[in-house]
């Protein structure tokens, strides 16, 4: 049940990673879809038809090579790649696009804006790239003060609304690396605490179980009968031993049904299921061992059916009210399944609209 848990919050995790990042892309393409306005404009009021033609030529290099980088950002692949191309790409825009419209429009000026707004996602020192874009702008215009106001401003304007989601996405990522930075970081001090506690306990009445058995060795050859005693002792030690280890072995294992409990809400809440959870302050002892029923009915929620909204009463009663439960029947499962505490859980599924399910557990209470 462990790793599936560990899996299901892994496909989760993923999900809700995959859910930002095309957020992410879908506002990066609504500002490489604004960019690519200006030299579409500038096609269309270009009557030669050679100019259109190889102004389309560019256009679509430069966009398809845009549209690369700004994926290229928020993906877990080699920019590097991307980055040649669209440098390529931006070089060759120049004698295509730049004739277009010249006069009536300026094209090549929105190519421009576009890189300077690409370039804080590009290059650390955007800055410098940035003016030699501007001022190349200025160079191909007749009117150099127009061209300054498109690549220049607009180019600002674009560069927020590329920068801004790139920076929430990165935030997104460290976050999540912090996330399982400290799980595993979690996982390593829990085993050099178990690591800790069994060389405390067990350390020393091995180092004298090892001198005694040593000891017997030794008056095998002369004296029996304390040669037998001394094995006895090890007998007794080592038996002990034993026995202290299952009991710390079995305190690892318990888990509390409080603890199971809020760990279950977590879950299903990060799921999209609307978790109500309630747990009396006080319980017997013998409640914690309904937390692998707890467990396994709230795997039962995100393995078969598409639930939204889940309530799990005091002690060991979940209802399920999901879409995917029938609607029509009654069916019953598990039923008289024990574990070794005495536990018996059964799960029934309800007629009602949308189908219903809830999982029943019971526990002696003398138990503990």
């Amino acid at each position: 049940m462990m790793w599936r848990g560990k899996m299901w919050r892994g496909r989760m995790r993923r999900g809700r990673m995959r859910r930002a990042r095309v957020l992410t892309l879908v506002s990066l393409g609504m500002a490489w879809s604004t960019s690519s306005v200006g030299p579409g404009i500038g096609l269309f009021l270009e009557p030669r038809l050679t100019r259109v033609v190889l102004g389309l030529v560019g256009a679509v290099l430069f966009s398809a090579a845009h549209a690369g980088v700004l994926y290229a950002a928020v993906t877990p692949v080699s920019r590097t790649p991307f980055n040649v191309v669209f440098a390529v790409a931006s070089v060759l825009s120049v004698p295509l696009l730049a004739p277009v419209a010249a006069g009536r429009w300026d094209t090549w000026a929105w190519v421009g804006a576009s890189l300077v707004g690409t370039a804080p996602v590009l290059v650390r020192r955007w800055w410098v790239m940035a003016p030699v874009v501007v001022a190349v702008a200025v160079v191909l215009s007749p009117e150099p003060l127009r061209a300054l106001v498109i690549s220049g401003g607009i180019g600002v304007g674009l560069a927020l609304v590329h920068v801004l989601p790139v920076w929430l996405w990165d935030l997104v990522v460290q976050a999540q690396q912090g996330r399982e930075a400290r799980a595993r970081l979690a996982v390593i001090e829990e085993r050099l605490r178990f690591a800790r506690d069994v060389h405390d306990l067990l350390g020393h009445r091995l180092t004298v179980i090892a001198l005694k058995a040593e000891l017997a060795s030794r008056l095998a050859a002369v004296d029996a009968s304390r040669a037998g005693a001394e094995a006895d002792e090890v007998r007794v030690l080592a038996a002990a031993a034993l026995a202290d280890m299952r009991e710390a072995v079995h305190g690892y294992r318990t888990v509390e049904l409080g603890e199971q409990a809020s760990a279950i809400e977590q879950v299903l809440t990060s799921s999209g299921v609307r978790c109500t959870v309630s747990v009396p302050r006080e319980l017997p002892a013998a409640a914690r061992e309904l937390s692998w029923a707890l467990r396994e009915a709230g795997t039962n929620v995100l393995r078969h059916s598409r639930a939204r909204w889940q309530t799990a009463p005091p002690p060991a009663r979940v209802d399920d009210r999901g879409e995917g439960v029938p609607a029509q029947g009654v069916a019953w499962r598990h039923a008289g399944r024990r574990d070794p505490a005495g536990a018996r859980w059964c799960a029934v599924r309800r007629p009602g609209v949308g189908g219903r399910r809830a999982d029943h557990a019971a526990v002696p209470v003398d138990a503990a």
